[in-house]
């Protein structure tokens, strides 16, 4: 996507480093930063200079090629490939694009580890695009459709699942830019989303693209749908269970509770590498990521002389939970939007997205 007429990328090859634009700058700076080694590129994922299910798994792919620079051994590649896997818990494209980056790389020479890996990397850049530009063209469909009787659709989004939280393009705000581009009448309601604020960066991008949005409190969703102001649901997700059950930013289960009790469609768009075939009970086998009680404790912006400062809003002692993601119940998902298609929030419908990915 463009910033100020200049199209980047979340993360790039940089000789032999990578770029990222630093995500924790945002929506106030926009900074890129270039990560050395794979100490970095962990740190950069651990600290959300880099977040969103899709991005996590592209950097770690590229922080295992900086690692390889350093110690192409079969020792180098597994404690590289631990590193990282402890970066972030919850998103599976994590585990998912380190195992691809180690069957792809351990069978080679030590010789040709190196440029191997950067390949490979590339290549799970690459495709994640083109993923990302299907889940746009199968999610436009459904914008187009309600179109038809509207004469504007408002969607309702929670946390970022944009081009930030991906390589480019994005998941959730795919189809919503796509059907900005054609020219359907869209609007966007953008959750705020605490703690992290990721909501602050959907409407970062939405306004850099021109699409109309308004911020809201994360606890206003629910009385817009029981006004008729949402037609649909869209968020992304940072694991999709084989049967359909949605783990996403917290507060997701709450919208769609919510979408329920006011029959809006609810859906996840999702790219296939985000699906977990091995998880029967998510409520007891995804690990949820309990982050700092500081993101709760203290909240970070722009006093009246342009300085970035930080706030306490809360007593000293007082007792956080932070819990980063939730589970929301397949029977409360209207459907996946996935690159091959909209397809039920079951073990059925996801099915045949299973084999390019095992």
């Amino acid at each position: 996507m463009k910033v100020a007429d200049v199209s980047y990328r979340s993360v790039w090859r940089d000789g032999d480093n990578i770029g990222i634009v630093d995500q924790t700058r945002l929506p106030h700076e926009f900074v890129t930063r270039r990560l050395s080694t794979v100490e970095a590129a962990a740190h950069a994922i651990t600290t959300m200079q880099v977040r969103g299910a899709p991005l996590i798994g592209a950097v770690a792919a590229y922080g295992l090629a900086l690692a390889l620079r350093k110690d192409a051994s079969d020792y180098g590649l597994s404690a590289s490939a631990e590193l990282l896997m402890q970066s972030r818990p919850t998103a599976v494209n994590l585990r998912w694009s380190l195992t691809r980056m180690i069957e792809h790389v351990r069978p080679l020479d030590r010789a040709v580890r190196v440029d191997a890996a950067w390949d490979e990397a590339g290549r799970i850049a690459d495709e994640d695009i083109q993923l990302n530009k299907s889940i746009g063209r199968h999610g436009f469909a459904l914008i187009r459709d309600l179109a038809k009787d509207k004469s504007i659709v408002n969607v309702l989004t929670h946390c970022n699942a944009g081009w930030l939280a991906t390589v480019d393009y994005g998941t959730a705000l795919a189809p919503i830019y796509l059907a900005h581009d054609e020219g359907v009448p869209i609007h966007v309601w953008v959750d705020e989303t605490r703690p992290r604020n990721q909501g602050l960066l959907t409407a970062w991008e939405l306004a850099s693209h021109g699409v109309p949005h308004t911020l809201i409190a994360d606890n206003a969703g629910g009385h817009l749908m029981q006004h008729g102001k949402v037609d649909m649901a869209i968020v992304g997700a940072d694991r999709v269970t084989a049967n359909g059950d949605v783990c996403n930013k917290i507060g997701t289960y709450l919208k769609a509770l919510a979408a329920k009790a006011n029959s809006v469609p609810f859906y996840a768009a999702v790219p296939s590498p985000t699906i977990d075939w091995t998880i029967n009970d998510p409520l007891t086998e995804i690990p949820i990521e309990e982050r700092g009680a500081d993101e709760i404790l203290f909240v970070r912006g722009m006093n009246q002389d342009n300085r970035s400062t930080r706030v306490a809003i809360a007593v000293d002692g007082v007792a956080v939970a932070n819990p980063a993601f939730d589970v929301t119940p397949a029977e409360l998902v209207s459907g996946i939007i996935t690159e091959s298609g909209v397809v039920p929030a079951t073990r059925e419908g996801l099915a045949p997205l299973a084999a390019p990915v095992q």
